[in-house]
């Protein structure tokens, strides 16, 4: 029998059991443990020194300095962000504080291929252009180096977030044949290819592409399949935005054949329907190329309607000089009738698509409008309109876009291939697309507890340890004995997302509490700052 005896010192609290002392940070007690695997939970008490988990189990004659009751709350990993847009807002602030409170301890930045590194001399500043309606940055904010490790170096040290990393793909090309639309050639092709090394050496996951976007738009199946070539000596992952504009079954295909030639795996991003495919034969497809070998996953937001910047709609033909030289394609005179033309042949009405955010305050009333409305406010012909609204505001206009009801969406968060992201795009004031503020909550609230879609502890896993197996982050995902103490509180009962399309910026109830590498950082409806910032830069099969 151990005799047991309980010290108390000024700065901590210690165990005795016979001549062992064992001392604790934090206690969590009491709480229902969903481990992240998909098993059934457990009553067990989470004990963290510094930044791991220390122990697992019956806590209860052991101290510590701060104990916290979480009984009849659920205690899980840290949820993972497998897809966002947060990569300006890092270097900025301590964290999305939209993020930190629903439980989301890492972001997989650099999606869609477009991100602020890796860049040169010639091309930072055409990035911040391009990228200020989707990732935020201004001219005067940027001080993140020019390589990838410089960036993600510089963005851990400001984040209560841990940060991973993906090579994406337009920077990349950017490099090596500055924004021309033809073909690559051999020397230019070497030159992709050893950058894309270069950052799969510092811990990048895999090499991101957004194929309706800038300069990878110009970018054929023959390009990609040999650039991420380059990818099989690490395991990597090809990570697209697939050709959504080309129809959905001949964009997943090329990324199939993409793959296949590569000899690399397949990740589409934020996954979704769009007529005429119903999810049935979108599935089943993924299902026949995995059967025939390939591995394969996807992630999606619990959301149908999309948010994209206004510009997405411009001719690939306005990127050919690079985005700063856009202006002088929208502005001239032929211009106009092209993109009316562009714009009757949208899959969408306009109706359907909302200004959120635009870079100018003297457009604020119109955000929450349609574009219909909006060109109908201006007395304008619409293209002419919309046209003078990219103009006014240096191409930086966000939009959200009504694609249907978000019972689509379901199927497809339902699928084992699937996992969560976000592909969150915040913008101080905007009114944004809510999945900014209430993704993670819906989908262990709304989809578990109202839509019964799969279990807690499936939707657990989707966001935790199936994304952190994936994406090779080491240590994270499950609540294990020596791993990393990323942790998420909360109550499965209440927990729901409270941001609305209309009313977007309202974080969600129920999350309790977070906890990143053994630092709180959320508590109770409260952002907890640190000096010293806990997130981590992460490496791909890196501790």
């Amino acid at each position: 029998m151990q005799s047991l005896t309980f010290e108390t010192t000024s700065d901590t609290c210690l165990l005795h059991i016979d001549n062992l002392i064992m001392s604790y940070d934090i206690i969590l007690r009491g709480g229902s443990l969903v481990d992240g695997t998909g098993s059934p939970a457990i009553q067990a008490d989470v004990a963290i020194n510094h930044n791991r988990i220390a122990e697992i189990g019956n806590l209860a004659d052991a101290l510590a300095t701060s104990e916290i009751d979480v009984s009849g709350l659920v205690v899980a990993p840290g949820f993972i962000d497998t897809h966002n847009h947060s990569d300006g807002w890092v270097t900025q602030t301590s964290g999305q504080e939209c993020k930190i409170a629903q439980g989301i301890t890492t972001e997989l930045l650099m999606s869609d291929g477009i991100s602020y590194a890796p860049v040169n001399d010639d091309t930072w500043r055409e990035w911040i252009y391009y990228l200020h309606s989707l990732d935020g940055l201004n001219m005067h904010q940027y001080g993140g180096g020019h390589s990838l490790q410089e960036y993600m170096e510089f963005a851990a040290g400001r984040s209560h977030q841990n940060i991973i990393t993906q090579v994406p793909y337009a920077n990349v090309r950017s490099l090596a044949c500055g924004w021309s639309r033809n073909r690559v050639d051999d020397v230019q092709m070497r030159a992709i290819q050893r950058e894309i090394r270069v950052g799969m050496e510092h811990g990048a996951t895999g090499v991101s592409t957004g194929l309706d976007y800038v300069l990878q738009c110009f970018s054929d199946t023959d390009e990609l399949a040999e650039a991420c070539s380059v990818l099989n000596d690490f395991n990597g992952i090809y990570v697209t935005h697939v050709r959504y504009k080309k129809g959905l079954i001949p964009a997943i295909n090329e990324a199939i054949e993409i793959c296949t030639r590569a000899g690399c795996r397949l990740h589409i991003s934020h996954l979704k329907g769009h007529d005429p495919y119903p999810p049935e034969v979108v599935l089943g497809r993924l299902e026949e190329a995995a059967n025939d070998g390939l591995d394969i996953a996807f992630d999606v937001y619990p959301y149908q309607c999309g948010s994209t910047m206004l510009n997405y709609l411009l001719p690939y033909t306005v990127w050919e000089d690079g985005p700063t030289a856009a202006m002088k394609h929208i502005t001239a005179p032929s211009f106009e009738r092209e993109f009316e033309q562009i714009l009757d042949d949208y899959r969408l009405d306009l109706d359907k698509v909302i200004i959120a955010w635009t870079a100018l305050n003297d457009f604020e009333s119109s955000w929450g409008q349609t574009l219909n409305e909006y060109v109908e406010s201006t007395g304008k012909s619409t293209g002419r309109a919309l046209i003078d609204l990219l103009i006014d505001n240096n191409l930086a206009v966000l939009c959200v876009v009504d694609e249907g009801d978000d019972h689509h969406v379901h199927p497809y968060l339902q699928h084992p291939m699937c996992m969560f992201g976000t592909d969150a795009i915040e913008m101080p004031n905007g009114k944004v697309h809510p999945r900014a503020f209430g993704s993670s909550a819906r989908m262990i609230g709304r989809m578990v507890r109202d839509e019964k879609l799969f279990s807690l502890e499936e939707a657990v896993r989707k966001m935790t340890s199936f994304p952190a197996e994936w994406f090779g982050i080491e240590k994270r995902g499950q609540l294990k004995k020596d791993w990393f103490a990323d942790l998420v509180v909360f109550d499965e009962q209440t927990v729901i997302d409270n941001a609305t399309y209309e009313s977007p910026r309202q974080n969600p109830d129920g999350i309790r509490l977070s906890i990143v590498n053994g630092a709180v950082v959320y508590q109770d409806g409260a952002v907890i700052k640190h000096d010293d910032a806990p997130g981590k830069y992460l490496r791909c099969g890196v501790e």
